[in-house]
């Protein structure tokens, strides 16, 4: 009975990677042309006298309350030179960014039968790296002094653990996270159980759009830290469970637990120094990909599903 049992299990797992695989192939044979405009580059090497052909071009980069004495300032100030030639320095060619992001749109063309491909804009933010990706329907912007990589000097006063992300590898990371968040519906999030759905629907978005990106890469850890939260896995939940934390209305456990932060803070000493920041998120993602390994849904479907009705069917048990 017991070796009955594994055969129909080994079937089933390779049923489910013949299907992925076919899918797969599928995206691939869509078309797509992604074109990055470098408006970085054209906004410093446009001589003044040409300002108003690249304010037709690129209407949407001035905004009209400001005139044009402001830009003239902004091209011949030296930050703004420095940024260019560092971001040129870096990004001497978009070729690999390029290949992901044109994958990205496949993924997101096969699954989202309206989605029509945006303006792909490049330009710099002084580093602001809280807005490093901007998504609307029909222009995306990267601001790639925010992926110099996490050693680069524009970034000295940065925390470590949003500097590890300044990468040029995150670029379709944050663009897959930022479509994710357009595409999913769920109800204000109030108990710490809607938090972790809603990142866990995230991260589980990126399963599917970047499947080409590993684990580490789609979390934004390392792959000690991812490491540590799998092998972890059982005891986390049972601090959850235990504490009775999942339906708490906290509004201190978002900070604890699901954004960005050096450390989960569990307030233990034996874990708090070795955990990774959002384990919260970690956890969120496992429950939805157990919703999807146990249930008979679309992507979409899930995407629109509550956070209490996924948790009821994800059957979700951790690893041990």
């Amino acid at each position: 009975m017991k070796s009955y049992i594994i055969y129909i299990l080994i079937a089933l797992t390779i049923f489910s990677c013949n299907n992925e695989d076919k899918v797969e192939t599928e995206i691939t044979k869509l078309e797509t042309n992604v074109v990055i405009e470098r408006f970085d580059k054209a906004f410093v090497e446009t001589p003044i006298s040409e300002l108003p052909k690249l304010k037709k071009a690129f209407p949407f980069m001035f905004p009209k309350k400001y005139k044009d004495t402001f830009w003239i300032v902004q091209k011949q100030d030296t930050l703004q030179i420095e940024l260019h030639e560092e971001t040129n320095k870096a990004f001497k060619s978009l070729k690999k960014e390029k290949i992901e992001i044109e994958d990205l749109f496949k993924h997101l063309k096969y699954y989202f039968k309206g989605f029509k491909e945006p303006r792909v804009v490049t330009t710099t933010s002084s580093v602001d790296y809280r807005n490093k990706v901007i998504v609307t329907d029909t222009i995306t912007l990267i601001s790639l002094d925010t992926y110099l990589g996490e050693k680069h000097h524009f970034y000295e006063g940065i925390q470590n653990y949003i500097r590890v992300n300044m990468d040029p590898g995150q670029i379709v990371v944050d663009l897959a996270e930022k479509y994710a968040e357009k595409n999913i519906y769920q109800a204000k999030r109030k108990t710490l159980l809607d938090e972790f759905i809603y990142t866990g629907k995230i991260l589980y978005f990126k399963d599917k759009m970047i499947p080409f990106k590993t684990d580490a890469e789609k979390i934004g850890y390392t792959e000690a830290q991812l490491d540590w939260a799998r092998v972890n896995e059982e005891y986390i939940w049972r601090y959850f469970v235990d504490r009775e934390l999942l339906y708490s209305t906290d509004s201190k456990l978002p900070n604890r637990f699901i954004n960005p932060a050096p450390f989960s803070k569990f307030y233990l000493e034996e874990i708090d120094v070795d955990s990774p920041g959002k384990i919260g998120q970690y956890i969120g993602w496992q429950i939805v990909r157990a919703f999807m390994k146990n249930n008979d849904v679309t992507l979409q479907e899930m995407l629109n599903e509550t956070s209490e009705n996924i948790f009821n069917k994800a059957k979700f048990k951790p690893r041990r």
